[in-house]
């Protein structure tokens, strides 16, 4: 079905790809632009990530592109580098038996591109675009799109017995698009919503992570509830402590899980990395501050990205905080420093003026100091701190 001159051209980021099609038809095989590249084409919602399948071996592959990388070869698939760009090339396979419910045991590959789109998670994504802009849509996938459904590619029970991580993909889709998840394979989902815990906690972090990025994190975080899967998985997952909130930054989406669950050990649970953890802790910090009142001292322990971040935790949470985003950032700017880290003594400076071993008080008298650097007692200069340390001293 030629549907292009309906349609715009081809993106010319895009033309790399189109230039590696060439090479691989006039080699005598097909190949074609698939997945999510296509799914966002149709769309018109910019991707950038092409991913080319065809019907020529991985050998075949190497045999027509001088610059070539194995990156899953086994599996089918070679990194082709064209113009410098590296571009992603499949040949058709179909798959076996799926034992860990994750990858298959084996994968055949074949010549038929039918044979490689129905393995596929859903019909959104099955689709295949031919380099003259021709639809290859053999499971409705656009007529899908059109309704905004997320639908399995045939039998949706099989689709998540061999990966039952799409489960949570169409979750994901459906947070990302604002789409529908299908009534068959919505209960699917919800009839093998248990076996989400033979995933790699690694790999449902990646996805999690994606639903609080999205447009629409209320409505994954509802389906994770309705699907059953939140059954399954580590915390809270409450549809109305969502309403509000939006940001496309995964670390935020973190902290706010955190926050709403109250619970920072989720973020081991999920394998975070350390500097989430160290991301998570100041923002919840900072938030614990402002809802109960903020001193001016305590704008120098946060930085401008980790205050507006638990700002906003207070506006989503609903908190009732008498003051705006616009006076909190002039009350730091207006301090005689703007991090507690350019106080002019550490402790060690503490421990030399005052012959006293390492202990409490050096956070303490560090904290004074600080304060009194921000009401104006003390200009932030060593040897005027180290005077008022020992007025201070001597006084008590």
């Amino acid at each position: 079905m030629k549907e292009w001159s309906q349609r715009k051209m081809i993106p010319k980021q895009w033309q790399n790809a189109i230039d590696v099609i060439n090479h691989i038809e006039q080699a005598g095989f097909e190949a074609f632009i698939v997945g999510g590249a296509v799914r966002d084409y149709y769309l018109k919602k910019e991707n950038n990530d092409v991913d080319i399948t065809t019907s020529a071996l991985p050998e075949e592959i190497q045999a027509i592109f001088p610059h070539t990388i194995d990156v899953g070869i086994a599996h089918g698939t070679v990194l082709v580098l064209h113009q410098e760009e590296p571009i992603e090339v499949t040949t058709y396979r179909t798959e076996s038996t799926y034992t860990d419910h994750r990858r298959p045991d084996a994968v055949h590959f074949v010549r038929d591109l039918a044979e490689d789109l129905k393995r596929r998670d859903f019909t959104m994504n099955a689709m295949a675009l031919s380099r003259t802009g021709e639809f290859i849509d053999l499971y409705d996938g656009r007529k899908h799109i059109d309704e905004r459904l997320i639908c399995a590619v045939g039998n949706a029970e099989e689709r998540f017995t061999e990966d039952a991580l799409r489960m949570l993909r169409a979750v994901r889709f459906a947070a990302q698009l604002n789409f529908k998840i299908e009534e068959q394979t919505f209960a699917a989902i919800q009839k093998q919503a248990a076996s989400i815990t033979l995933i790699a906690m690694e790999r449902i972090q990646v996805e999690l992570s994606k639903i609080f990025m999205s447009p629409f994190p209320a409505q994954g975080i509802q389906y994770m509830q309705e699907s059953q899967l939140a059954k399954y998985l580590a915390g809270d997952f409450d549809e109305a402590a969502w309403q509000l909130f939006q940001s496309d930054n995964r670390q935020v989406g973190w902290a706010y899980f955190c926050l709403v669950n109250q619970d920072v050990t989720l973020l081991t649970h999920y394998r975070c990395s350390n500097k989430d953890k160290q991301f998570v802790k100041q923002v919840l910090a900072a938030y614990e501050c402002l809802v109960k009142g903020i001193e001016k001292r305590q704008l120098l322990y946060f930085e401008g990205e980790i205050l507006r971040t638990a700002y906003q935790f207070t506006l989503w949470q609903k908190q009732p905080i008498n003051i705006t985003w616009e006076q909190l950032q002039q009350q730091k700017l207006a301090l005689p420093i703007q991090s507690a880290k350019q106080l002019a003594i550490t402790g060690q400076d503490l421990m030399a003026w005052s012959h006293k071993k390492r202990g409490p008080w050096i956070k303490d008298m560090l904290d004074a100091a600080l304060q009194a650097v921000v009401n104006g007692d003390v200009v932030n200069d060593k040897q005027q701190i180290k005077e008022w340390f020992h007025a201070t001293n001597d006084e008590g």
